[in-house]
């Protein structure tokens, strides 16, 4: 089991050298360990094959983990050549559950087994030789280089543990026996479930930069929150207890179910946790690679909803109301059992980190001070949405790692599981799904009279994605048209043909909604996810909520609504997308009109978006670019810009030029305005501007 226990890396030191060896062992140790998951997969065909209908095949997260390092490194400007785009697009992204992940959207021409894994020996090198060589100080800062290498070591760790998830849902004619995972041999009757007191607390959650541990972008500023005194349930929620209520039919009793647990029992004819199989009129259970006699004192594994649907029978019966714990909660019984954080917590005295067994073992077996499993075993789901904490910020290489789950439907899970290592054992990790998903996750119920904040409008905290809200949604100023909408009318105006438009660089959705008014269908395309939810919204929940900057701290609360904007007849034109304008995927094809929206000056390459556009659009496509030309080196690095700056004779370089140079063998330039824009900064700033819009034929 050596091989498999191994503590994440700190952030501090005495010694880079010490450091280098340290984080290489980690790295390579994490890379094996997930080539060894998928050693569970009975024969390469089978990579092909779905575990669930809303994932991909298990060949792309073969692929995904590989591809993150690249595509960080190339964001970060680490490295300025990939190791094959074409994979580097299609394992890019698709992982969750969200309206612009491409789980169903197309099937891919998927590449064979053994390409994947010569592609990750590639990788692997590569990254080996980073860690030895890239600049190193410490503590190790979210700005070194050697951060997103830990991000990826820290995002293959979390592959590991949901791709457990996914080999453990495949038939078991598609799953093998692998000898280093071992399954806990201690089976048994379900102990006998009581509440344990919990004393009142004040609990502050979250964690500053200076914190010795790697952390995820929601793990990072500040929330306090004073906790009532409660009651914790002793051991998790067994599958003997659990049985009680499957026995009841409880699944068949919509009283216990809320509306969308109902939806979650229609669509999946749920009668009994997922892992369970009835067989013969009794339940047997589904460990990772064996079906086994039923472990009556093992935790159950459950979604959310079914979580909440046992409290809710729980409370009927007892006429005491329990519920889940909420975050914070949890936190005061981690505070009352004194639970350390790594590496001073001693990782064989629960079952995480691979210490002990490749599966779940008794509730009453690791005891944290009178309550089991405070961590380990399975994670716990909680009552608690995700939401950021105050001082939240993203981290620029992985802006969307969180973002998407602030939307009031993830729920908080908490305390690790036995598939968990790295950063998801961490006192600080926190971790949110939808409540419908499986992970190796039950729950334990609290007694709480705690009253927790109402679901609301999600207003967006973001100050950029706010701002371009209020420029794309806001009013219009000084006489100034609405940028999205001219842009649009300017494309509209040129294309022969509308059947199907590609808004790229979408930002927030509204010109993905002007062009649906003449176009049969248009794709809204954006690097960042933080701006293609904002469209995704308005059209799955028909508002935009956000705020805007009018002095100091002073905020303004907006929502606008896709009635108000007259789109409610235009939302099944639109669909959005997260993607690489200068690595998109093959699915991105065939438009009669493809829109970069001051674009091309914020490309980390530009040139490769240029050489390769053509190919997108049908004959007589036409494409426009708008943009300022504001160059940054923060963004494309100075030797790839195409214009704004003089060349060795002193000869002045333009934009525009280039842009005619690079264009001329596919496209025909047939109209060149400027189109002025204003952005609102305060009640009282703005940025008045000028963007070029050349609008290209293609040949």
């Amino acid at each position: 089991m050596s091989d498999f226990n191994i503590y994440p890396v700190t952030l501090d030191g005495e010694s880079v050298e010490i450091k280098r060896k340290e984080i290489r062992e980690y790295f390579h140790k994490t890379f094996d360990l997930f080539e060894r998951v998928f050693k569970l997969l009975n024969g390469d065909e089978v990579f092909y094959k779905k575990s669930e209908i809303t994932r991909h095949p298990m060949i792309f997260y073969f692929g995904h983990t590989a591809t993150f390092y690249i595509n960080k490194l190339i964001t970060m400007k680490i490295i300025q050549n990939r190791i094959n785009p074409n994979f580097e697009s299609i394992f890019a992204v698709g992982v969750d559950e969200m309206a612009w992940d491409d789980i169903t959207k197309t099937s891919y021409e998927w590449p064979s087994v053994d390409a994947i894994r010569e592609y990750r020996n590639r990788v692997r090198l590569l990254v080996d030789a980073l860690i030895m060589q890239l600049p190193l100080t410490l503590p190790i800062s979210k700005d070194s280089g050697m951060w997103i290498i830990l991000m990826g070591i820290e995002h293959e760790r979390i592959h590991v543990e949901t791709s457990l998830v996914l080999h453990r849902q495949m038939p078991l004619e598609f799953i093998k026996e692998v000898a280093e995972f071992p399954l806990c041999k201690e089976v048994g009757d379900a102990p006998q479930n009581s509440m344990v007191p919990i004393g009142s607390t004040h609990v502050k959650l979250g964690k500053d930069n200076a914190h010795n541990l790697y952390g995820w972008d929601n793990e990072y500023g500040i929330h306090e929150e004073s906790v009532a005194a409660f009651e914790a349930s002793k051991y998790l929620v067994s599958n003997g207890e659990f049985m009680e209520f499957v026995q009841a039919e409880g699944y068949e009793n919509e009283a216990y179910w809320d509306e969308e647990g109902r939806e979650f029992l229609e669509i999946t004819g749920a009668k009994h946790p997922t892992f369970w199989q009835l067989e013969e009129g009794v339940y047997k259970y589904r460990a990772l690679s064996s079906l086994i006699e039923m472990p009556q004192n093992w935790p159950v594994d459950v979604n959310a909803l079914e979580a909440e649907a046992f409290c809710r029978y729980k409370s009927e019966k007892e006429g005491i109301t329990y519920s889940l714990p909420s975050e914070a909660e949890y936190r005061a019984i981690c505070e009352q059992v004194g639970l350390e954080d790594i590496p001073a917590f001693n990782t064989t005295n629960a079952n995480l980190n691979f210490s002990n067994y490749f599966s779940s073992c008794p509730v009453d077996k690791f005891s944290f001070h009178g309550i089991y499993d405070v961590t380990g075993n399975v994670w716990q789901w909680s009552r608690t949405p995700m939401r950021p904490f105050n001082g939240f910020e993203v981290h620029a290489a992985y802006d969307d790692f969180s973002t998407p789950t602030f939307d009031e439907k993830h729920a908080l899970i908490l305390g690790a599981s036995w598939a968990s290592s790295g950063n998801l054992i961490m006192k600080h990790s926190r971790y949110a799904f939808r409540k419908h998903f499986y992970q190796n996750a039950g729950f334990r119920y609290v007694i709480s009279n705690a009253k927790d904040e109402s679901e609301r409008d999600i207003y967006e905290s973001d100050a950029l994605v706010s701002q371009y809200c209020e420029f794309q949604y806001g009013k219009e100023y000084f006489g100034v048209e609405n940028f999205a909408v001219a842009c649009a009318k300017i494309a509209s105006k040129y294309a022969l043909n509308k059947n199907k438009a590609l808004d790229l660089g979408c930002a927030t959705g509204r010109a993905t909604y002007e062009l649906a008014k003449e176009f049969a269908e248009v794709e809204g395309v954006d690097f960042s996810v933080r701006f293609v939810q904002v469209g995704s919204k308005l059209k799955e929940e028909g508002y935009v909520a956000y705020t805007s900057k009018e002095e100091g701290e002073l905020l303004s609360h907006k929502k606008v609504t896709i009635e108000e904007l007259g789109f409610e007849n235009l939302k099944e034109r639109v669909s959005f997308w997260q993607g690489d304008a200068c690595n998109l995927k093959p699915n991105f094809k065939a438009y009669d009109l493809v829109m970069a929206t001051n674009l091309i000056d914020r490309l980390y390459q530009p040139k490769l978006f240029l050489e390769s556009i053509h190919e997108r659009l049908n004959e007589n496509g036409v494409l426009v670019i708008t943009s300022p030309y504001t160059w940054q080196e923060s963004s494309t690095n100075k030797e790839f810009w195409l214009g704004g700056y003089s060349d060795e004779n002193g000869k002045e370089i333009k934009t525009i030029d280039a842009l005619k140079t690079i264009l001329a063998d596919k496209f025909e330039l047939v109209h060149l305005q400027d189109l002025e824009f204003v952005i609102k900064e305060t009640a009282r700033k703005y940025q008045h501007t000028l963007s070029e819009v050349s609008v290209w034929r293609k040949k």
